[in-house]
């Protein structure tokens, strides 16, 4: 299976708009592989842009060094929300030769034209228009923001090739330039993949033009669909306006994280339905951290003890297991429906954390209930705090301290140890059998 999704223009900090999107994608791959689907993912970089260029005159360096400057963050911000790495991460700068060659293609099959400032696809040329945006090229043509160039035949028509006298520039046989956004991924997707390819998506707000003008110049170039199904992620919003850096209303994907925790951020930007829009709000955001507090104590829980005993004669952990598992998987099967998928894992959770609390802690073996939870867990990406063997050590002698300490009827002190290492992002759960103890994200001082 063929994914393509469309990435980033780095010439600033990946905030978590774009995190809402790239998440998505990461769990949409997860699924498909553990249903056993042999899965090429692709996601590009635009690494040659006017913002680009902009920022490069503003910090007084090259463009080339600001693009590098933003992938090397791309790559440290989505690792620590273990995002998998795509299978390819293609960049504009690396197709010109093929975004040449095609623009050539579209010239000779009579679908572009040359003009002095560059080449343009000519829309009217192209067999339904707008079947993506579900709009007709004379209602686009109405509303849309347009390339302004008094050499375009329609103001739907939209550059393939621009001629440029500063900047970063390409020969061509058009002149020196730079490529169209729209070809640029066209190229990507026909050298890394080929046509066509099973998913292609992105932002909601790449709908128009950017994906409809993608699907104009490829479905005319070979004859076959771009895609056979698009999905579209909706925009995080900020007090109502989407999230934007030429806005200025962003949450960076480091500083959330600094906050509250990498897996918060994933808990709370798959709890909505992926293509609808979510509003950045105090609220949501606290339900995500308390939801996510359980979920992390359930891990805790069966990594210490993967057999978690029966509450009472009448459940059957095997029923319980298959149906949290039959549930999971069609609520993704069905339209990614994320929340009613969380929902079996917080039911798992509130279950396994149940039992713990009764002592029903018994056995070595893994339960289905724990394998259950497991799967469901690793399969939406969360993965616990990781911590260096220095501090499990420091960890370790400090509760055993405390431990003693409360044997010795010494709670007051005991007390304080608690709160140092709680202070230290680490959670305690006294019961029958010790303590058990782990980094919470749930700590955090957001």
């Amino acid at each position: 299976m063929k994914i393509y999704n469309c990435g980033l223009t780095v010439y600033d900090s990946a905030h978590i708009g774009h995190a809402k999107t790239i998440v998505f994608f990461d769990l949409l791959r997860r699924f498909l592989k553990m249903k056993g689907f042999q899965v090429k993912y692709v996601q590009n970089f635009t690494d040659v842009d006017d913002k680009i260029i902009q920022r490069a005159n503003e910090l007084g360096v090259s463009p080339s060094d600001v693009s590098e400057r933003f992938i090397n963050e791309y790559f440290r911000d989505f690792d620590s929300i273990n995002v998998m790495r795509a299978d390819s991460y293609p960049r504009a700068t690396e197709m010109m030769d093929e975004i040449i060659e095609m623009v050539d293609m579209l010239i000779r099959k009579g679908a572009a034209y040359v003009t002095p400032s560059g080449v343009y696809l000519e829309v009217s040329k192209v067999y339904s228009y707008g079947k993506l945006s579900k709009t007709k090229p004379s209602e686009l043509r109405a509303g849309a923001r347009v390339e302004p160039d008094p050499e375009k035949k329609d103001p739907l028509d939209f550059a393939l090739w621009k001629v440029y006298k500063d900047g970063p520039l390409w020969d061509s046989p058009w002149g020196k330039g730079r490529p169209g956004w729209h070809i640029e991924c066209s190229a990507m997707v026909h050298k890394e993949l080929g046509e066509p390819i099973e998913i292609h998506g992105g932002g909601e707000d790449l709908i128009f033009p950017h994906h409809e003008n993608e699907i104009a110049q490829s479905e005319t170039l070979f004859s076959v669909p771009l895609a056979k199904a698009w999905i579209h992620v909706g925009m995080l919003k900020l007090s109502g306006e989407k999230m934007s850096k030429s806005v200025g209303n962003v949450v960076s994907v480091a500083e959330f994280v600094r906050r509250w925790g990498p897996n918060t951020l994933r808990y709370y930007l798959l709890s909505n339905l992926y293509r609808r829009q979510l509003e950045y709000s105090a609220n949501s955001l606290q339900k995500a951290r308390e939801n996510w507090r359980l979920i992390e104590a359930a891990k805790a829980i069966t990594d210490s003890f993967p057999h978690v005993g029966m509450v009472n004669e009448k459940e059957d952990d095997s029923v319980i297991a298959r149906t949290a598992l039959v549930n999971f998987d069609r609520a993704l099967s069905v339209d990614m429906n994320t929340p009613s998928a969380l929902s079996e894992l917080l039911k798992l959770s509130r279950l396994i954390n149940t039992r713990f609390s009764a002592g029903l802690i018994t056995g070595d073996r893994k339960g289905k209930v724990s394998e259950a939870f497991l799967r469901i867990y690793h399969t939406f990406g969360f993965a616990p705090a990781s911590i260096t063997e220095q501090q499990k050590k420091s960890v370790e002698m400090k509760v055993k301290e405390r431990n003693e300490l409360r044997r010795n009827g010494d709670f007051q002190q005991a007390d304080q140890i608690r709160r140092e290492l709680e202070g230290d992002g680490f959670a305690l759960v006294d019961h029958k059998g010790g303590t058990l103890w782990y980094k919470s994200e749930y700590l955090l001082p957001g």
